[in-house]
């Protein structure tokens, strides 16, 4: 608080320990902390209400460090200790817990000036980082799952794979049929879909090979790959695109996967009885790429910022992958990627910043 000239920030509990304004830069908009060589704080900024929930001047004449979190505590002091050891020569940023008024602890970090004030004092500048250290678990939290998941693919999937394929060599021996090369082509496209599926969650900023790609032959074929029961498929494009023509691929398979298994009210193995809710998806031109929508029942609104994270499905069989594969796919061409309403009132995922091929 400042003194009766307004020159001065007097500690509450040492009236003569005040500290000089023009000592302290109060332009900073994070919490500001004065510290003397030991420690003790001096003066606290009005953000410590914001940041930590105390009162401007609850912690003056307080030692700073017993407001650390224990783990964190050793870290911060050694930390301070080296810039007040430095003679103005050091700069320390550190990140720390720091207890907030209600007892629980938050993320921050500080960093104290190099060099001290005239009267000895130090500033140190804190910033609220709590959010991002959230972002940071949950990020460490889906690459554990990545890793399970890239575990189950590269070795519970691979085998079994094996044995088909070896088995279908054999039946081709002993008994050609007209009805073996399907299988063969399916089980082909298996094994190519592990090979790119564990490249992409090994290096998910591989470079991508671009290519000019007729999008509508495209996704017919991808369309002939994937599970579809009774939906129907409706094509609206007919320009050529610059793509990765195997990340596309990818990119459409699992769209259109999606637009199958969360559009309609049957699993899709099991033909439509009713006829009543078979599942239309169309794969459309937009004048800066392309869409892929549905008739079927949509996503709400308040989940739409959640199903592109990896492991988040709707579906009790689904593997929460899919939409993750098409949000790397966007990402590695530089595409624009937006989930809204289908016309029908389905979903509609929109893929722009699209480059289009000389035609």
């Amino acid at each position: 608080m400042a003194d009766d000239s307004g020159t001065h920030l007097r500690s509450a509990g040492d009236p003569d320990g005040a500290v000089p304004l023009e000592e302290i830069p109060l332009h900073s908009t994070n919490l500001l902390t004065v510290l003397d060589g030991d420690g003790t704080v001096r003066y606290e900024s009005p953000a410590i209400e914001r940041v930590f929930g105390f009162d401007q001047d609850e912690l003056v004449d307080e030692p700073v460090a017993e407001y650390f979190h224990p783990d964190d505590r050793g870290d911060v002091v050694e930390a301070f200790e080296t810039v007040v050891a430095s003679d103005g020569h050091t700069v320390e940023t550190v990140e720390y817990r720091h207890r907030r008024a209600d007892g629980s602890y938050t993320w921050v970090e500080s960093v104290a000036s190099a060099n001290p004030t005239p009267g000895g004092y130090y500033v140190v500048n804190t910033r609220d980082i709590s959010d991002r250290k959230r972002r940071e678990r949950m990020l460490k939290r889906a690459n554990e799952r990545l890793d399970a998941f890239v575990s189950v693919v590269s070795h519970d999937l691979r085998n079994p794979l094996s044995v088909a394929q070896g088995y279908l060599e054999l039946a081709e021996e002993e008994a050609p049929t007209e009805h073996h090369e399907p299988v063969e082509n399916a089980l082909t496209r298996m094994e190519t879909l592990i090979s790119e599926l564990l490249a992409d969650a090994r290096d998910r900023d591989r470079t991508t090979d671009v290519e000019p790609v007729d999008l509508a032959a495209l996704g017919e074929t991808c369309w002939r790959t994937v599970e579809t029961a009774d939906a129907s498929l409706a094509i609206e494009v007919g320009r050529t695109i610059r793509a990765d023509r195997s990340r596309l691929r990818q990119l459409l398979e699992n769209l259109y996967r999606n637009a199958v298994e969360h559009g309609s009210t049957s699993p899709p193995s099991q033909p439509q009885e009713d006829g009543g809710d078979e599942v239309a998806v169309t794969l459309g031109s937009l004048p800066a790429g392309f869409y892929v929508e549905d008739d079927g029942g949509g996503i709400p609104a308040d989940e739409r910022d959640r199903v592109f994270d990896v492991g988040y499905s709707t579906a009790s069989n689904g593997t929460g992958f899919g939409l993750d594969i098409v949000q790397q796919v966007a990402d590695a061409h530089g595409w624009g990627l937006r989930l809204t309403d289908g016309t029908a009132g389905g979903a509609r995922f929109e893929i722009t910043g699209v480059e289009f091929a000389e035609e």
